[in-house]
């Protein structure tokens, strides 16, 4: 009798599905969240560049702020449920300090601009095609799989990392206690 490999043809299927199983934080086992102590906590590196618009952004221009930082790639199924729950997120909580920028990482700057205004993306969304921005990012905040999330207190460092699709409400549970945190 033949025995069938389920975990081969699993992780193919979610390879086809634009994403791939997490080893890191998400994994099978463990939380899709990585938080960093607050004393632990290194600069965020001054990820800088065109936006898929045109516009220059630089990380740090959103210094005093938290930023919610997701990168994505248009051809990512979870990508796309994940987009309007960003938008979401960004549209209730600007006022209280939260700033949600992307990090589109396809080649084709078009594809990114075309799921940008389909989804009426209510943040912007740097242009890395070939990851040279995530380059930058230690080692650790660059999992294999997308879409994932970095989470940058209001002094600019690097306070966790989300291996998994979020929803508004997971924004507003992880932005806060970054917000009761003082810049400085």
């Amino acid at each position: 009798m033949r025995r069938h490999r389920p975990l081969p043809l699993l992780a193919l299927l979610l390879a086809l599905a634009g994403c791939a199983p997490a080893t890191e934080p998400g994994g099978a086992s463990g939380p899709p969240l990585w938080s960093v102590p607050a004393a632990d906590r290194g600069a965020a590196p001054d990820l800088a560049g065109r936006t898929l618009d045109g516009r220059s952004v630089r990380l740090s221009d959103y210094r005093g702020k938290v930023v919610v930082l997701n990168v994505w790639a248009p051809w990512c199924g979870p990508c796309r449920a994940e987009a309007p729950e960003l938008s979401r997120a960004q549209q209730h909580l600007k006022a209280k300090g939260v700033q949600v920028l992307g990090l589109e990482t396809d080649a084709e700057r078009g594809a990114g601009l075309a799921f940008q205004r389909d989804h009426a993306l209510a943040y912007p969304s740097l242009h890395d095609p070939g990851g040279r921005l995530l380059t930058r990012l230690p080692r650790r905040f660059r999992p294999q799989s997308l879409p994932y999330t970095l989470l940058v207190d209001r002094n600019g460092r690097l306070a966790g990392l989300w291996v998994s699709p979020l929803t508004e409400a997971e924004v507003r549970g992880l932005t806060r206690p970054l917000l009761r945190e003082r810049a400085r």
